[in-house]
């Protein structure tokens, strides 16, 4: 069965932002190809994992994209500007250590001019700039160019039963995914474990995936916002330790209630500890299944997570396995 705490170390290790998956990709056919019975990776660079059934299509997905920047601008002192891919809170960045596709390091700052006049969340990303250690703008043009991306510098960290990441976001969910698949030895339905693209730029992968694969029934696995700490001012009910979330309602979408309540039906059967979901901001995978073709029952499980799109994003192990567990149980319940 799959580990999910050395699959998640491995993943962090090749992580990309959206529309540079590639390498995340193949690591993740690599993982998959002894669960399943076929596996694909889709123009888009979806991979599509098969495990063939009887019944219906179940469509699962995790998106495998991270947030990043993109360079778009390298000044004659070799400074780097750049833009997003995903969401920030731009003053956030400021002092956050990057890395860049190559393995050049780097970190985030702030012109001085904007850190006097400006109150902290008016910082924009203009205001930000990534210092590379080059002395000109020859020299940085060796180590970089326009187009080139970054993400978040940092190791997974155990934290006793808690997990710290730059990227739980959605990597965790992806190695709960491949959990959930490594379970599931026989099911009547004929499952689709699919690890998307470019989520975070607009749902992009789960859109073409689904359309191909003309589901009946789709649950993705996500990340969800907690109310548990001082920095959050959701007022969730969620907290990281009590379980997956069965996912009601974000801004994407609602979920249909076939699909919640057999998600509570497959937590109770199989005796999974859940907690239910109201998100007040974001959205998932699901709202781009839903809106398949003519339609697709939808539904969500979710990992509480602190933090999120952060360089510490923390969620608890004994979650991210219950939720490995509950993805398992769905794939296998009569549908």
């Amino acid at each position: 069965m799959i580990d999910i705490l050395k699959t998640f170390t491995h993943l962090q290790s090749v992580a990309r932002p959206s529309g540079f998956e590639s390498p995340c990709a193949q690591a993740i056919a690599a993982l998959a190809g002894p669960y399943c019975d076929e596996v694909k990776i889709d123009t888009l660079g979806n991979v599509i994992c098969h495990k063939k059934g009887p019944g219906k299509r179940l469509m699962m997905a995790a998106h495998m994209d991270v947030i990043g920047l993109i360079i778009t601008h390298i000044d004659k002192k070799g400074f780097l500007r750049f833009g997003a891919l995903g969401g920030f809170v731009p003053y956030r960045l400021i002092g956050a250590r990057m890395k860049l596709e190559n393995g050049m390091g780097g970190s985030v700052w702030c012109d001085e001019k904007a850190m006097e006049e400006k109150k902290l969340e008016e910082i924009s990303l203009n205001d930000l700039y990534l210092d590379i250690g080059a002395e000109s703008e020859e020299s940085a043009r060796k180590m970089v160019q326009v187009g080139d991306v970054a993400m978040y510098e940092g190791e997974v960290q155990q934290l006793g039963q808690m997990l710290l990441s730059p990227y739980c976001d959605d990597l965790i969910a992806c190695a709960a995914l491949l959990s959930a698949m490594s379970q599931v030895e026989k099911s009547e339905n004929d499952l689709y474990f699919v690890f998307t693209v470019q989520e975070e730029v607009g749902l992009r992968g789960a859109a073409t995936a689904a359309y191909a694969i003309d589901p009946d029934f789709g649950v993705c696995m996500d990340v969800t916002r907690t109310g548990d700490n001082p920095s959050e001012k959701a007022k969730m009910v969620v907290k990281l330790g009590a379980g997956p979330t069965i996912k009601i309602k974000d801004v994407s979408l609602l979920c249909n209630p076939q699909m919640i309540a057999h998600l509570r039906e497959a937590a109770k059967e199989g005796d999974v500890p859940y907690q239910d979901e109201v998100l007040t901001a974001g959205g998932t995978d699901s709202a781009a299944i839903q809106k398949t073709r003519g339609g697709v029952l939808s539904g969500c499980i979710s990992i509480p997570c602190r933090y999120i799109h952060s360089q510490n994003e923390m969620v608890s192990l004994k979650d991210v396995e219950q939720s490995a567990r509950l993805m398992a149980l769905c794939a296998q319940r009569t549908l």
